[in-house]
């Protein structure tokens, strides 16, 4: 009788051990992750109507960023994403030596797919989102800005532990100016900027922790 209970205890012990590793390792699986990202930005052109319909040119630089990824019930991920570049218009536009200052602000809802399914290991995925796009000249007689855009990026995960990842993404972004020349100005502005859309390309790298 003694070697019959000992036999069933030892199957038992070792199924709840299983399982209690299973649900162990299930929970250390981030459901949710805060990336920062830096990289770079370029892109962007306008027209002035005030000089003979030249191409104005925005000034490629540094880009910093933030998301924040949480898991949906069907498996893929929502993301809420935020980007700003220090660009600068041409000083040419108001007879200035120096260059115009110009934040660039993208703060997008979307979300990320992977291509093999899985958001806790390594592999590339696809990302997107729609938002706005917030233009803030450094000029108090250029106003600032807000129009609707969208991004769309392509990325690479490599997972460092359980919890924190390495991504590399390019990114590109769409912004909607839809303007005929009263872009950027302020009541008694002199200069007339013209566009329709703006595209821009962004190169980032981050470092995601999960939760």
């Amino acid at each position: 009788m003694t070697q019959t209970t000992s036999q069933r205890h030892v199957p038992l012990g070792r199924i709840v051990a299983a399982a209690a590793l299973s649900i162990a390792s299930t929970a250390s699986l981030a459901q949710g992750a805060i990336t920062l990202y830096g990289g770079a930005r370029a892109g962007g052109d306008f027209i002035d109507q005030t000089n003979n319909d030249a191409k104005i040119t925005l000034a490629s630089g540094a880009a910093i960023a933030a998301s924040y990824d949480w898991i949906l019930a069907d498996g893929r991920q929502a993301q809420i994403f935020y980007s700003f570049q220090r660009s600068a218009l041409p000083g040419s536009l108001v007879n200035r030596t120096s260059d115009i200052g110009l934040g660039i602000s993208y703060l997008h809802a979307g979300g990320r797919v992977y291509f093999d399914g899985s958001y806790a290991t390594d592999g590339g995925y696809l990302a997107g989102g729609l938002g706005v796009t917030y233009f803030k000249p450094d000029l108090d007689e250029f106003s600032s800005e807000v129009r609707a855009s969208m991004n769309l990026a392509l990325g690479y995960q490599w997972m460092l532990s359980r919890q924190v990842a390495l991504r590399a993404e390019m990114r590109g972004y769409l912004t909607l100016i839809n303007s005929s020349g009263g872009f950027f100005c302020n009541g008694g502005c002199t200069v007339s900027i013209r566009g329709d859309t703006l595209t821009q390309f962004e190169g980032l790298v981050g470092l995601s922790y999960g939760f």
